[in-house]
């Protein structure tokens, strides 16, 4: 990275937070992130511009350290209204069984273009960008308020995309990871390349840093992360049950519950793939989800807010990890301490 612009290398504890978008990460996360010796990051998926731009000063005032933001970058939408309305047939059993209305789909940009602006006011140490690179312009004007910029990338394709953008270090996902995957293509199935063989194809082909991200939960994995040259690891799932994480009571619980044994990708509840503990709606609904971000998403939001007002995991997205059965709970402070300690 240029001169001038925060040096993930030069963070004491070689730790990220990740971002989790849709309630895990709030502005006490983050600060408790930086403020233990990693860098803490804001999710702003979701969230309108004149939130994030709230989150990002909440954060601020919780530490004088360094803060990250991370934004969905839109994709075109590769719904159709056929499998739109197919899947609206589908689903009219779980808003009966709810007492809700199915949302109304629709594709949202996500505020992209007035979210930039808000980084670009309030300059945040660090912006990341999922589900694509910035334009080489919107980079550089990012670049030119001394704000480093890291793409999340899935594959070598992509990770070409994103240092012909000019980013200033790549994070790549591995096939492991709770929640979205960062694939660019909104069509085609997430890669299953291991981490450890994208971080190696990176290391050989491209002269940036890399962050090692996806399933990584322990010490020991941080350790095998930095072993393979990663400046450092991304963490999100580690941190779900953290005191400071705004994860709901049911996925807290169902991340503790022995009746949930394993993580399946899906794309049922959002029209994306990603990865979250197996659940009732998932084998249900599953084979029939088309693709189509981001109106499967706004077509189940209220089952999934009503089955989490009910306490019931079985019709949410529960994101998390391949590693989650690993998780601790406790302050982040005491989570980071642990993994330091283990890392020995």
């Amino acid at each position: 990275m240029a001169v001038g612009r925060f040096d993930l290398r030069e963070l004491s504890r070689r730790v990220i937070v990740a971002p989790m978008a849709g309630g895990p990460s709030t502005p006490e996360l983050a600060a408790a992130g930086t403020n233990a010796g990693g860098l803490g990051f804001l999710a702003a998926g979701y969230l309108t511009a004149d939130v994030l731009a709230e989150r990002i000063a909440a954060a601020r005032a919780l530490t004088s350290g360094a803060v990250g933001v991370n934004l969905f970058v839109p994709q075109p939408s590769v719904a159709t209204a056929e499998a739109i309305q197919q899947y609206v047939r589908e689903l009219a059993g779980e808003a009966q069984r709810y007492g809700v209305e199915l949302g109304a789909p629709r594709f949202s940009d996500d505020d992209w273009a007035a979210k930039l602006d808000v980084v670009r006011a309030m300059c945040p140490e660090v912006v990341s960008f999922t589900f694509g690179a910035p334009s080489s312009e919107e980079r550089r004007s990012l670049t030119e308020l001394g704000i480093a910029t890291v793409a999340t990338v899935t594959t070598m394709h992509e990770a070409a995309l994103a240092v012909g953008a000019g980013v200033d270090v790549l994070a790549a996902q591995g096939p492991e990871a709770g929640g979205h995957r960062g694939t660019y293509d909104p069509a085609a199935a997430p890669a299953t390349q291991p981490l450890a063989d994208l971080l190696a194809g990176l290391r050989e082909e491209f002269d940036v840093p890399v962050v090692a991200a996806g399933g990584l939960v322990t010490g020991e994995d941080i350790n095998a992360a930095i072993a393979a040259g990663a400046v450092a690891a991304q963490l999100g799932t580690a941190f779900l049950l953290a005191d400071e994480a705004g994860s709901s009571p049911v996925h807290r619980a169902a991340l503790r519950n022995p009746d949930f044994s394993e993580t399946v990708v899906t794309k049922s509840f959002s029209g994306r793939y990603a990865r979250g503990l197996r659940n009732r709606f998932i084998d249900e609904h599953e084979e029939r989800a088309p693709l189509g971000y981001t109106e499967v998403h706004y077509l189940t939001s209220p089952v999934r807010a009503a089955a989490v007002r009910a306490g019931d995991p079985q019709a949410t997205n529960v994101w998390a990890g391949s590693g989650f059965k690993k998780i601790r709970v406790g302050s982040v402070a005491d989570i980071m301490s642990e993994l330091a300690e283990s890392r020995r």
